[in-house]
């Protein structure tokens, strides 16, 4: 069935769904398959829950006579196609965001930015890859202003097949960084896979990449691309212009503003104002004299970048400046990234949703400069390093010493081959044993790891 004909049955269903325990009345099921499951084989059951019409790609469950089924080559490339079919139908604007660290974070504010003032679809969760990405598209409604698009990579031409469905005409890469390099193959491989957005948008007429200009990686990328670029600014200025924003006075002259923009050329900057614990921060727009406090319920400065990105897509797409304080204040993190919890006995900075150099490196800076008491470090293996694996590891041991900590655990088989004195546990099993006989009280406690060593099951007994 050609690709038009397969739209036509779209449009007449509710939605789509991939998954026959979840069919909402009227809705379109697509077979996919896996190493470990097979979806043709549940396509019946989807039709009974409530499904109109279920799409396969195996002949074998095709009923005869039943023409709520659809034949396919390929399922996931008919979802694919369909939703590039969609998207190209609609003619909404697409933001593509991908980067090592952060890019879900960034996708959060930049979407609760926009919502203030405009309808928008936005990946949910982190639905970033080849199923997840069509799957957002196919949320498109005529309504959207704007659609927010997450996109993550493990291996080189990820990120250029899902451009390819999304299609996307603004870019956002949050950084480049150590992480999935089993799968990259070195760093190198990072940046060229990350730069698989810039590569698409150079054939994009009118396209923009939201650009930190503090990030030497993304700037050796991003030529030939036009860009509306954000930043620390005078970041050797940081101290003063912090007593200036507290007070709320002594913001620069016109004449050193003028002098800074021509430098600099950044559409929106940014200062650290705190981080104990909650990241606060000044901005402004590259145009106007005085600075903005915002306070945030993030945790860690590194997410200053992250917010900054935020505030120039929304100053971008007029969003008052207001309305994006207020976003930005009322942002809370979910799903263990970045959240600060307040437990009976301790308090936990709990960041365990992924982990890799870069990042780790970033929260561990964070904390040792956080002014607090009784510090306690829980870290778990950084997954998918590959033969680097054990280096960046010893890396992080080396520089544990100077966070501070009165206590540190380790998690994983990878921090138990580096050389150091800390004690370290083989899995999260053993710490939870361990940790329920000691009973920590009382401690600021980060907890950072890969999502695969299982950390957040340690939060219900500290």
């Amino acid at each position: 069935m050609e690709i038009s004909a397969l739209y036509q049955l779209f449009l007449s269903c509710s939605c789509v769904t991939t998954d026959s325990r979840n069919c909402p009345e009227d809705s379109l099921f697509i077979a996919l398959k896996g190493e470990s499951f097979n979806g043709n084989a549940f396509a019946a059951k989807a039709l009974e829950a409530g499904c109109r019409y279920a799409i396969i790609d195996e002949a074998a469950y095709l009923p005869e006579g039943d023409e709520r089924y659809v034949l396919v080559n390929n399922g996931l490339r008919t979802l694919q196609l369909l939703a590039n079919y969609h998207r190209r139908q609609l003619q909404t604007p697409v933001i593509g965001i991908t980067g090592t660290n952060g890019k879900t974070t960034t996708k959060e504010l930049i979407a609760a930015v926009l919502m203030q003032e405009k309808q928008i679809l936005y990946t949910q969760g982190n639905l970033n890859n080849a199923i997840g990405v069509p799957l957002t598209l196919l949320r498109l409604k005529p309504e959207h202003e704007l659609a927010v698009v997450e996109m993550g990579a493990s291996h080189p031409g990820d990120i250029q097949e899902l451009v390819e469905i999304a299609e996307p005409d603004f870019g956002l890469i949050t950084n480049v960084g150590k992480a999935h390099l089993q799968g990259f193959g070195s760093f190198e491989g990072v940046m060229r896979t990350k730069g698989e957005l810039y590569d698409f948008l150079r054939t994009r007429k009118s396209a923009v990449v939201f650009l930190d200009h503090d990030n030497p990686y993304l700037k050796t990328m991003v030529k030939e691309l036009p860009t509306v670029e954000y930043g620390k600014g005078e970041e050797n200025s940081t101290e003063k212009h912090t007593a200036d924003i507290q007070k709320q006075e002594g913001h620069p002259t016109p004449a050193l503003v003028e002098e800074r923009d021509q430098e600099n050329k950044l559409y929106v900057e940014g200062h650290l104002a705190d981080h104990s614990p909650y990241l606060t921060f000044a901005w402004r727009r590259s145009c106007e004299e005085s600075y903005r406090l915002v306070k945030t319920k993030l945790i860690g400065e590194y997410n200053l970048t992250n917010a900054l990105a935020a505030i120039t897509i929304g100053c971008y797409f007029h969003i008052p400046a207001d309305k994006i304080d207020q976003a930005l204040t009322n942002y809370t993190p979910t799903n263990n990234r970045s959240q600060l919890m307040q437990t009976a006995r301790n308090t936990l900075i709990v960041d365990a949703y992924n982990a890799n150099p870069t990042s780790m490196m970033a929260a561990l800076g964070n904390f040792s400069r956080m002014e607090t008491q009784y510090k306690m470090l829980i870290l778990g293996d950084m997954r998918e390093l590959g033969e680097d694996s054990l280096s960046e590891h010893q890396k992080i041991v080396e520089y544990l010493p100077q966070c501070g900590a009165e206590r540190v655990i380790l998690v994983g088989s990878e921090f138990g081959r580096a050389q150091h004195t800390f004690t370290c546990y083989p899995d999260v099993e053993a710490t939870i044993e361990a940790l329920q006989a000691e009973k920590p009280e009382g401690m600021t406690i980060l907890i950072k790891g890969s999502n695969g060593i299982h950390l957040n099951r340690l939060l219900g007994i500290l």
